[in-house]
């Protein structure tokens, strides 16, 4: 079902042309390193201290690295091959009528982590402003001001072109200056852990609490939340190697690196120092800082930007370019009534359904073609798709609530991958093959 109106062009569940596709690997590379950097992938890396030791963190971080690259890369593949974004994967492979669940529960937590990404740099512009002009880090002038204005800025951002920002703003010009305040910090940090007992640092035990198991599922976490919105950007390649590599090279070296960069600053910390002000404390910790924070707009950007691709899938008479702007807006007002804290394991939640979602997905992908005309004849449900993904749900709140030190990503995926691989009524109807 390519439109909701004949009269309407549904470009959220139509494979993009052929003059849209503008990204070259290294485009890719950048995007996805660009969004694998953030305070928030920096304050999960602290997680793992003291839970962990020195040696299981280092080989969750690359491990769980390696593994969740993967997977980001992988679904970038089929979204390039294919043409389609996220919606359109999961109409092809769940039917048009069930897909609008899983479609409707992804703009849900897309707005959830937005409003969050908000306050993630609201707080951070509320301790620059207290280290540099002394103000109240929880008064008015630096709680309702910064939020309204990262939020128009976000706006602004969304009636622009998506492609231009990611060709011109991110690779060009952000790109660069999040690199050298990550060499920053890393080079202070550094500095301060080598004037330390190297030794000790490395051998230092874990308190228990998470094993290796454990570590890798909060590493793959991350780059898991990213699935849903991979495709999303991935159509826009020019060849599915590129979407590929790029896209795995890119979010591997961001995400263990401002994993470890965490995993450090935990460890150099005093424990009542939060990740935020131990970055201030650091020498020209307040310039890297504010870099890093610009960059953290362009993580509430893909979070918006592929929100409104899923809302234009369900309703097509508004423009992805409206969406964007209008959801941009109520995630700035929901950013200023909203208690984040109490909100956030509500968001974690409803994340874990897109682990088998996207099990499902992948291995239904295997040894398939996802169409890249522009019709296709797709049932209302695909029942064993539908069951496979419900019983994937089950089985990942089974294993967080009876086995949480097992991890309950790894093992979600693998089995709903499996069992997606070995139903053959996965398959995508294509105009070819339904004839």
């Amino acid at each position: 079902m390519a439109s909701t109106d004949n009269n309407l062009k549904n470009r959220a569940l139509e494979p993009i042309a052929a003059t849209e596709r503008v990204f070259h690997w290294h485009t890719h590379a950048s995007l996805w390193f660009s969004l694998g950097v953030g305070l928030l992938v920096m304050q999960v890396g602290a997680y793992l201290v003291p839970a962990a030791g020195t040696r299981d963190a280092a080989l969750a971080i690359v491990l769980g690295s390696l593994v969740g690259a993967g997977l980001l890369a992988w679904t970038a593949r089929i979204g390039c091959d294919s043409g389609l974004t996220s919606a359109a994967l999961m109409h092809r492979t769940f039917g048009s009528a069930f897909a609008r669940l899983p479609v409707v529960l992804n703009i849900a937590q897309l707005i959830g982590w937005t409003t969050f990404e908000l306050v993630i740099m609201r707080d951070g512009t509320a301790a620059i402003a207290a280290q540099s002009f002394g103000m109240a880090p929880d008064g008015m002038a630096v709680t309702v001001i910064p939020t309204l204005l990262w939020g128009l800025v976000l706006v602004l951002l969304l009636a622009g072109s998506m492609t231009t920002l990611v060709r011109q703003t991110i690779s060009r010009y952000a790109l660069p200056l999040v690199i050298a305040s990550l060499l920053w910090l890393s080079w202070q940090f550094g500095t301060q852990l080598g004037a330390k007992d190297l030794s000790a640092f490395w051998t230092r035990a874990g308190d228990g609490t998470m094993g290796l198991p454990a570590a890798m599922d909060l590493v793959v976490a991350m780059p898991v939340s990213w699935l849903p919105l991979v495709a999303d950007y991935a159509r826009h390649g020019k060849s599915g190697k590129g979407a590929f590599g790029g896209t795995f090279i890119g979010y591997l070296i961001a995400n263990i690196w401002c994993y470890a960069l965490g995993v450090v600053v935990a460890n150099l910390s005093a424990p009542d120092v939060d990740l935020v002000n131990a970055l201030l404390l650091a020498q020209g910790g307040l310039i890297a800082l504010s870099l890093i924070l610009v960059d953290e707009i362009d993580n509430a950007y893909g979070d918006v930007y592929s929100s409104a691709v899923s809302a234009h899938s369900i309703r097509p008479v508004v423009s992805i370019r409206q969406w964007g702007m209008g959801i941009a807006a109520l995630c700035t007002l929901l950013a200023l009534v909203l208690p984040m804290r109490s909100i956030e394991p509500f968001l974690l939640t409803l994340s874990s359904v897109f682990v088998p979602l996207f099990g499902v997905i992948l291995g239904g992908s295997v040894g398939n073609s996802y169409s890249s005309s522009g019709q296709t004849q797709t049932p209302s449900v695909r029942w064993p798709a539908a069951v496979l993904w419900v019983v994937g749900i089950g089985l990942y709140q089974g294993i967080a609530t009876w086995a949480p030190q097992w991890g309950a990503t790894l093992p979600t995926l693998a089995l709903t991958f499996a069992c997606a691989f070995g139903l053959q009524n996965l398959k995508p109807l294509t105009t070819q093959s339904a004839a």
